[in-house]
C-alpha cells in the first residue's frame, strides 16, 4: 500500500509530464493530483496532515489508476471524474451537464457581498443562469433569510441544480426556474423586484471557443459560448435586468475575457469592476439608477 502524501506527489509528476490542462479549480499538478485523490477518497480537507498518511488500499489503488489515466488521455476534468466541486468552501455534485464551478464570485459571496452592500438586508435575489445552482446555494448559505430564484434555460443543468439545493437543504430558500433568461418570469407573472440579480452568463467568445483546451470541451456548449464577440448574453442582461430590481438593487455578473469588448461595446456604462484576494477577473457591478440611464439613453437614440 502506499500513503496518499506519496501517491499525490507520484500523480503530480505524472500531470507535469502529461499534456493536461488546468483551470478547473486548481492551477498546477500537485493541487490537481490533490483535488482527484481527495475527493475520490472522501479525505477530510480540515485535517490534511491526516489524511495524507492514510494508507490507500491495492483495490482503491486500481480505481485511482483508471481515473487518473482518464485525467491523462483523455483530459478529462477532476470535477467530472469524481462528481464533485467546490464554490465558497462549499462542496457540490456536478457532472458534464454543468460548467465545473470556478468563479471568482465565489469569494464575493463568502465575503457575503462586502462592501457593496453595506448594511442593507436582502431579501430576494436572482442568480440568472444558474447551472449546477452552486451560487443561489452559496447566497443561502450566507444569507440565510434570503429568498433565491435560481434560474436557467438548460432542464439538464436545473436537475443537477435541484440535487445541490436538496443535499444542502436548501429548498425553503430557493426556487429553481426554467426559463430562456426573463422570458418565463415574465410571461408567467412572476414579476418580483430583486435586492440582487446575479448571474455568471456564458461569455466567451467564437475565437477562444475554438481555442479552448479539450477539458473544457467537455463542458456543456449552451454553457460557455455567447456570439462572436462574447457579449451575446450579458447584452440581454443589461437590457432587462432592472426591470426586476428594486431601487437599491445591484446588478453583478462575470463576464471573465470578455470585459474589453463588453467596455468598448458600452464605454458610458459606469462599471465597478471588482478585485478579488484570490484570483479572479471580469465581474462587474452595476446599479438599478446605472442600468435606468442607459437604457433610457438607448431608448433616445
Amino acid at each position: 500500500m502506499i500513503s496518499v502524501e506519496r501517491l499525490i506527489r507520484e500523480t503530480a509528476d505524472r500531470f507535469i509530464g502529461s499534456d493536461i490542462t488546468y483551470g478547473h479549480g486548481t492551477g498546477n499538478a500537485i493541487d490537481e493530483a490533490a483535488y482527484l485523490i481527495f475527493g475520490y477518497l472522501n479525505l477530510d480537507h480540515s485535517n490534511p496532515q491526516l489524511a495524507y498518511k492514510k494508507r490507500v488500499s491495492n483495490s482503491e489503488l486500481e480505481k485511482l489508476e483508471l481515473l487518473i489515466n482518464r485525467r491523462i488521455y483523455e483530459n478529462y476534468p477532476v470535477a467530472y471524474l469524481i462528481n464533485q466541486a467546490w464554490f465558497a468552501g462549499l462542496k457540490f455534485f456536478v457532472d458534464d451537464r454543468v460548467l465545473v464551478p470556478r468563479s471568482p464570485m465565489g469569494e464575493l459571496i463568502s465575503k457575503r457581498l462586502q462592501p457593496w452592500i453595506g448594511d442593507r438586508t436582502l431579501k430576494r435575489a436572482m442568480d440568472m443562469g444558474t447551472g449546477s445552482g452552486c451560487i443561489a446555494v452559496a447566497l443561502a448559505e450566507y444569507f440565510p433569510d434570503l429568498e433565491v430564484d435560481a434560474v436557467d434555460y438548460s432542464i439538464d443543468a436545473l436537475d443537477v441544480a435541484r440535487k445541490n439545493v436538496q443535499s444542502h437543504r436548501m429548498g425553503k430558500n430557493i426556487n429553481l426556474i426554467h426559463s430562456d433568461f426573463f422570458k418565463e418570469i415574465e410571461s408567467n407573472h412572476l414579476i418580483e423586484k430583486y435586492d440582487l440579480i446575479i448571474s455568471n452568463p456564458p461569455y466567451v467568445d467564437e475565437k477562444d471557443i475554438q481555442e479552448m483546451a479539450p477539458e473544457f470541451h467537455y463542458e456543456p456548449l449552451i454553457g460557455l459560448a455567447s456570439g462572436k464577440d462574447g457579449l451575446e448574453s450579458v447584452k440581454i442582461i443589461l437590457e432587462e435586468a432592472y426591470k426586476y430590481m428594486t431601487d437599491l438593487g445591484l446588478l453583478i455578473v462575470e463576464v471573465g475575457n470578455s470585459r474589453n469588448a463588453l467596455e468598448r461595446n458600452f464605454p458610458h456604462l459606469p462599471f465597478i469592476w471588482i478585485d478579488f484576494e484570490c484570483g479572479g477577473e471580469g465581474v462587474f457591478l452595476l446599479t438599478k439608477h446605472d442600468l435606468e440611464n442607459h437604457n433610457a439613453e438607448n431608448s433616445e437614440l
